[in-house]
């Protein structure tokens, strides 16, 4: 019967079966394909690398999370993640899944220079260290404003603090960091790292 069609509404009836047959294969076959295969395959990746605690869900390894006080102050109780940009301004705050983003600022801009000052000396006085001793990750924020780690200087430098607010002999604080240092992927891709949200899952089983 289509060859007793007009040729124009041939071609718009061949262009409309093909739509619906990429339509199943790429939107639908695909999709379903891989989600398959990883929920097989790597299946605690698949569902987001979830942290739990007590058998409930606390977070995610791929995603920093603030650690505050009522007062969304930085809470000496706790390991304190690098610096976010990824703050939507809808009330999230910082780590914002859905406003993953750098600040976009160049090494010389003043606002960043005058923001990595304002830091340094807020850690400074946070962590009672020198400010010469603060790592640069401290004071900077990652390329996608969600990165849980920070480096082992910088977690080292937090365990004063954190074991003086806790009551904690700091050897035990220092030995649970070194227990969470992770080293670059493959042996040579990358540094050694310290998920800050890990580190705070078990600071708790500490405590």
């Amino acid at each position: 019967m289509s060859r007793h069609l007009p040729p124009a509404l041939h071609r718009h009836l061949s262009a409309l079966r093909m739509l619906l047959v990429f339509t199943a294969v790429t939107g639908l076959g695909y999709p379903l394909a891989v989600t398959g295969v990883a929920q097989l395959a790597f299946p605690h990746r698949a569902d987001g690398s979830l942290i739990e605690d007590r058998g409930a869900p606390v977070g995610s390894r791929l995603i920093g999370q603030s650690f505050t006080t009522t007062s969304a102050q930085p809470d000496p109780r706790w390991f304190q993640p690098r610096p976010s940009a990824a703050d939507g301004g809808r009330g999230a705050g910082p780590y914002d899944p859905l406003y993953s983003n750098a600040s976009n600022l160049g090494p010389n801009n003043p606002d960043l220079l005058k923001s990595i000052d304002e830091r340094r000396t807020a850690i400074a006085a946070f962590d009672r260290v020198p400010p010469h001793k603060i790592p640069a990750d401290a004071l900077t924020a990652s390329g996608s404003g969600l990165d849980p780690h920070v480096s082992p200087a910088y977690a080292r430098a937090q365990a004063t603090r954190v074991a003086r607010a806790r009551g904690l002999a700091p050897g035990r604080v220092r030995a649970l960091i070194a227990r969470h240092v992770q080293g670059p992927d493959l042996g040579f891709i990358g540094q050694e790292r310290v998920n800050v949200v890990e580190l705070n899952r078990d600071l708790r089983g500490l405590s």
